[in-house]
C-alpha cells in the first residue's frame, strides 16, 4: 500500500483508537481501584503500621500483583491518599452547598471532618503519617504529597464562606483560611487521641466550639459589622 493511499487526509477522520488498547486501560483503572479499596480495608483493620503481606492478604492477592500497579509502599500510600483527599473534598463541599449560610457552613464543614477521620482513624493516620516523601515529576518539580494537596483544596473552599461576611481581601481570606484549616486539623488530631477519656467534649461539642472560636474570632475582629459595632461602642464610651 502505498504512502498515500495511508496517509490522513486534510478534514478525514483521525485512525481509530485500538479498543484493545482502551480496554486494557480501563480493566488497569478499575483493578487499581479495587486494590486501592481493599488496601484501605486491610488499614482500617489493621492500622498505619499495617504490612504489605496483610494488605495483599485483603486484596486476596500477592505483593507482586501490588506491586505491578504501585511502585512501593509509599506509591500506594499516595493513591489512598489521593482517594481519601478526593471523598473528603467532595463531602465537605456537599456540606457548604447545602448548609444555607455562610456560619453553617462552617460548621457544616468541621463536623463532616471530624466525622470522616473518627470513622476510620487508621486510614487517616496512614495517609498523614506515613511515607511523607513523594517525589519529583518530570520537570523536576515536587510532587505534593496527597494530604498537602488536598489541604490547599480546602483552604479554598474554607475561604469563600469567609469573604462573603467579612468583605476582606482575597488574601486575607486566604490566609484565615489556611490558619482555619490548620486549626480544626490540629484539634481533630487532638480529639481523636483524646476522646476516650473523661473530660473530652463530645464530637458535636467540639464541633460547636471549634465552629464558634473560628466565626466569632477572625469574623468578629475582620468583618465591617464588627468594625461599625466597635465605632458605635467607642463612640459611646467616650460620650
Amino acid at each position: 500500500m502505498s504512502n498515500e493511499t495511508t496517509r490522513t487526509r486534510p478534514g478525514s477522520a483521525p485512525p481509530s483508537t485500538d479498543g484493545r488498547s482502551t480496554r486494557w486501560d480501563d480493566h488497569r483503572a478499575a483493578r487499581r481501584h479495587e486494590l486501592v479499596q481493599a488496601a484501605r480495608k486491610a488499614v482500617h483493620k489493621k492500622g498505619p503500621g499495617v504490612s504489605m503481606d496483610e494488605i495483599a492478604a485483603e486484596s486476596g492477592t500477592s505483593k507482586s500483583i501490588i506491586y505491578r500497579y504501585f511502585d512501593d509502599k509509599v506509591g500506594l500510600q499516595v493513591a489512598i491518599g489521593n482517594d481519601v483527599g478526593v471523598q473528603m473534598h467532595h463531602a465537605l463541599t456537599r456540606a457548604a452547598e447545602e448548609a444555607g449560610t455562610p456560619k453553617r457552613a462552617l460548621r457544616a464543614m468541621v463536623r463532616v471532618y471530624l466525622e470522616m477521620i473518627e470513622q476510620s482513624p487508621h486510614v487517616y493516620w496512614f495517609v498523614t503519617r506515613t511515607g511523607v516523601i513523594v517525589g519529583t515529576d518530570g520537570d523536576g518539580a515536587p510532587v505534593k504529597a496527597p494530604l498537602d494537596a488536598f489541604l490547599e483544596s480546602v483552604t479554598e473552599l474554607v475561604a469563600q464562606p469567609f469573604a462573603q461576611v467579612a468583605h476582606v481581601a482575597p488574601a486575607d481570606a486566604a490566609a484565615w483560611a489556611a490558619g482555619a484549616v490548620g486549626f480544626v486539623r490540629g484539634a481533630g488530631e487532638w480529639w481523636l487521641g483524646h476522646r476516650d477519656r473523661p473530660g473530652t467534649p463530645t464530637r458535636e461539642a467540639l464541633t460547636e466550639q471549634v465552629s464558634d472560636w473560628l466565626w466569632f474570632g477572625p469574623v468578629g475582629v475582620l468583618s465591617d459589622h464588627h468594625d461599625s459595632t466597635t465605632a458605635t461602642t467607642t463612640a459611646r464610651e467616650n460620650s
